[in-house]
């Protein structure tokens, strides 16, 4: 069985051969089998041969792992197309900067980290000079996801290409006087400069990965042509134990996301220690790689390994890598030659006799500093066949030194990611390894000087001159912006002028806007509809014949529905994106979703609808994430609230998602009642994100899944509507109850969001018939937006701004009391209670959810129509306007 022409070698060519002929006969074997029996006789045989071999103990690889040897010999490598001398004094500038940077902030205190980019230097380097495509060619680019503790090194970079000023380094975590640099890569905080934020460890693969799959997206709908740009992510190997860091490894593979690459910096280091202490972090990922069908070449060894592995005739040495844990290979960097002589070497009689044509600095270089990842000519050749491999993502494996280059101080010691300074005489020490032209007098006043070769020297001019040749700096962001037209009004008309007498859910009143709203011909196509498995629940299987749902293969079976009207149809260019059960793999979807303005130029309207307990209580992280992105959407938590998704029980009665909502600065947040409040906000979100001039926000809106009426739009209620707060009617606009209240009759206030607006309504008629009470029923559409105006006026006081909060102004002249009701615990509404100058009371569903019917849920929390009969009878009561002895009557006659 030959090789097939043009093949990657294979580690095992590394490998010594002690008998060539031998080797060749049990390969024709192979070729006679498969000849004669056909490939999967051969496939079962050398299977069987394996789990036999295994099965008796021999030092065999597993099935997904390969040697701890490097996946591309060095024979193999490519010829590296940089001046490698160059390259290596830019990379000691930036090594220089990053370190002096962290080192002069930490006499504020501010901390910082150096050790990370110490040994992901050349990772980086490598890719600003020959691979990273910037926005000036096409508009795309490649997207970097940056490691966010080596953000010291991207900053250096962006110093020597003269981006960032030396003010502006000494300002490094000091950003209140604005015009410092955020500790970690965060676009909200440097827009220009960062695209996407990853710090908050394990989002940054999740997000590459649906990052990429997007891009696939736009490609395959016809909106933008991103052929040409590659998602790179360079992550940690302690990183990696982050759930969320491989929960779609998968989907990369299944998708043959080729336009993807993972370079995950091995230095075997977390924060306090060893990754895998008494195990292999890189055997470990190789094998769950692989097993998820990536394509995974491994950078371990840098070349002075080279003759240690030409000495391994029997391949003791390659056996002897396979076993050493992570730790003890982490102390071997720390320790001297006869440590290693004794404790590597002498652990086998055939390593003892390698050792023994070995010099000390042969020794000493291997084990302390010569890493795949620390050479440019390594790293280049993994980058190239990375790009060059198609069908599948890739992952990079490079080993490297923790806190490279830093000294004896720093390099792999356990707690060199708390360490945040240098000595002087450590930089000194760094400056003669790194050989910088800095000398001891730069020092002379006890501060490390930053170093710059100059604007017009040979280094920067260097540089300058690789990024245009790639398309411009990088990483960077760059928006251009697109204003989207305003769909036309008879796409809201059905959702203003009410259901008449048919019974709606404000769920499926949403859902119908927008499927009108996807029909529009100037900006129907850039909907995008993302669900986590959970559409038809919202009624949203109507979309799947119209629309398609998302797959680069379109639909290569026939649905077993394809008789009916529905049908469940995929397609290549289908609009829908259907994630299944991953409400973190959708979220990521919409974030890529959101950001499209940015990243390619091409504005999208995503809306993700999932069950409302399962959006921000689950994935509150990613929403930052969103946040710090500068994305713009619409998130919708359908069946939302404590009583209206029957019988589901505790895990899905959602009664706080808007308390964690309203935590975010940039979420928008209503809780609409009914639907054309939906079509009021909708609208105008579409102007605030994509009209003239964008805001920064993003929308959660909140819908239920519990059928009525749904009347038409009063007059001039639409500010109301976005301000958060307007009276929906009054006890005369009511028939029923006018004629049942008396002119002097006491009065109170209810204020009601969502579905409980309902409640109220019923609760005004029986205070009317039954008590005498004459009420006003208040639609409160945004408990957030009327809290977030009010906290403004309260900053406008400080710099002596008379302001009236909104929601004070549209209570001003009522004397009754203010009796609040929702779904959601009462700390939601009462997040504006402190504005409100009325006596002040709420109702809502504190504590656990539980099984049982609407009524029965509402009976249970207090909040159904009696209970709020009986709640308002005693605020008034309080006040003295109804006679106490109305609370126990009422309780009895409703059976409270």
């Amino acid at each position: 069985m030959s090789d097939p022409v043009g093949k990657l070698p294979s580690e095992l060519d590394q490998l010594p051969d002690r008998d060539t002929e031998e080797t060749a006969e049990w390969a024709a074997s192979l070729d006679a089998v498969a000849k004669a029996a056909g490939t999967r006789r051969a496939e079962y045989l050398l299977r069987r041969t394996l789990q036999h071999a295994e099965a008796a103990g021999l030092a065999l690889p597993k099935l997904l792992e390969t040697d701890y040897v490097n996946t591309i010999p060095t024979a193999a490598e490519p010829e590296f197309p940089g001046d490698e001398a160059m390259e290596a004094r830019i990379t000691a500038w930036n090594r220089w900067n990053a370190a002096a940077m962290v080192t002069r902030g930490s006499k504020y205190g501010v901390g910082g980290h150096i050790a990370t980019f110490a040994s992901a230097a050349w990772l980086y380097e490598t890719g600003f000079q020959h691979f990273f495509r910037g926005k000036e060619a096409d508009g795309s680019g490649d997207q970097l996801y940056i490691q966010g503790h080596a953000s010291p090194g991207i900053y250096a970079r962006a110093f020597l290409d003269g981006r960032i000023s030396e003010q502006q380094l000494d300002n490094f975590r000091q950003e209140s006087g604005g015009n410092g640099l955020p500790s970690y890569p965060h676009p909200r905080r440097l827009p220009w400069l960062w695209e996407f934020p990853t710090v908050s460890m394990g989002l940054g693969p999740l997000s590459a990965i649906y990052q990429a799959r997007f891009n696939r997206y736009l490609q395959n709908r016809s909106i933008k042509d991103t052929a040409n740009s590659h998602v790179w992510a360079f992550l940690g190997d302690g990183e990696m134990d982050e759930p969320e860091s491989t929960a779609a490894l998968a989907l990369a593979s299944r998708e043959q996301l080729d336009n993807l690459t993972f370079v995950i910096n091995c230095n075997l280091q977390r924060l306090d220690g060893p990754v895998r202490a008494n195990f292999r972090v890189v055997q470990e990922l190789e094998a769950q790689f692989r097993g998820a069908g990536w394509n995974v070449i491994k950078s371990l060894w840098g070349s002075a390994w080279d003759e240690l592995f030409q000495l391994d005739t029997t391949g003791a040495l390659v056996r002897r890598l396979r076993e050493v844990p992570d730790a003890q290979f982490q102390t071997y960097a720390t320790r001297d030659v006869a440590y290693i002589r004794q404790h590597f070497f002498g652990a086998d009689a055939e390593l003892v006799q390698l050792a023994g044509v070995l010099s000390d600095a042969k020794i000493a270089e291997c084990f302390h500093s010569s890493r795949g990842g620390h050479e440019p000519r390594k790293v280049y050749a993994a980058y190239k066949a990375a790009l060059e491999h198609k069908g599948a993502p890739t992952v990079i494996l490079a080993q490297t030194v923790k806190g490279y280059t830093l000294g004896a101080g720093f390099e792999s010691k356990n707690a060199n990611h708390q360490m945040k300074k240098l000595t002087i005489d450590e930089f000194k020490g760094m400056r003669d390894l790194l050989g910088l032209p800095i000398p001891d007098s730069a020092f002379a006043d006890g501060v490390v000087p930053y170093g710059h070769p100059g604007a017009n020297s040979p280094e920067v001019q260097y540089l300058n001159e690789r990024r245009a040749a790639l398309g411009g700096p990088a990483p960077a962001r760059k928006v251009k912006h697109v204003a989207l037209p305003a769909p036309a009004e008879r796409s809201f008309a059905p959702l203003i002028k009410g259901s008449g007498k048919q019974e709606m859910a404000t769920t499926m009143a949403f859902v119908r806007l927008v499927k009108d709203l996807m029909r529009d011909k100037e900006t129907g196509k850039r909907w995008v509809p993302i669900v986590p498995d959970e559409a038809r629940t919202f009624g949203m299987e109507s979309l799947f014949p119209s629309a398609g749902i998302y797959s680069p293969l379109g639909q290569t079976y026939e649905p077993v529905d394809r008789d009916q009207l529905m049908y469940y149809k995929e397609a290549k260019d289908g609009q829908i994106l259907n994630e299944g059960i991953t409400e973190a793999g959708a979220m990521a979807d919409f974030i890529a979703a959101c950001t499209s303005y940015a990243t390619h130029g091409e504005p999208m309207i995503p809306f993700y609808i999932f069950y409302s307990m399962f959006g921000w209580q689950r994935t509150a992280d990613q929403m930052w994430q969103l946040a710090d992105q500068l994305g713009k959407g619409f998130i919708v938590g359908a069946t939302a609230g404590r009583t209206t998704l029957t019988g589901e029980g505790l895990q899905h009665a959602d009664g706080h998602s808007h308390l964690i909502a309203s935590t975010n600065p940039a979420s928008l947040n209503y809780d609409p009642a009914f639907a054309f409040e939906i079509a009021v906000i909708v609208k105008d979100g579409l102007r605030r994100m994509y009209g003239e001039k964008p805001e920064d926000v993003f929308y959660y809106l909140t819908v239920y899944n519990e059928p009525k009426v749904q009347p038409a739009m009063p007059e001039g209620v639409e500010e109301g509507i976005l301000r958060g707060l307007y009276r929906f009617n009054t006890a005369a606009d009511v028939a029923e109850a006018a004629a049942a209240v008396a002119a002097d009759a006491p009065k109170i206030q209810l204020m009601a969001s969502g579905t409980a607006i309902h409640w109220v309504l019923e609760a005004q008629k029986l205070l009317a018939a039954d008590w005498n009470v004459a009420a006003d029923v208040w639609s409160a559409t945004s408990w957030g937006e009327l809290r977030r105006d009010a906290l403004e006026c309260d900053e406008a006081l400080l710099r002596g701004e008379v302001r009236t909060p909104y929601v004070t102004r549209a209570l001003e002249g009522v004397t009754s009391p203010v009796l609040a009701v929702s779904d959601w615990m009462r700390q939601v509404p009462d997040q504006i209670s402190q504005w409100v100058e009325q006596d002040w009371t709420s109702l809502g569903t504190d504590g656990f959810g539980l099984s049982d019917t609407r009524q029965g849920a509402r009976r249970h929390f207090g909040v159904d129509a009696q209970s709020i009969v009986v709640a308002a009878l005693a605020q008034l009561a309080r006040r003295g306007e109804v006679p106490a002895s109305a609370i126990k009557e009422a309780r009895e006659r409703y059976g409270l």
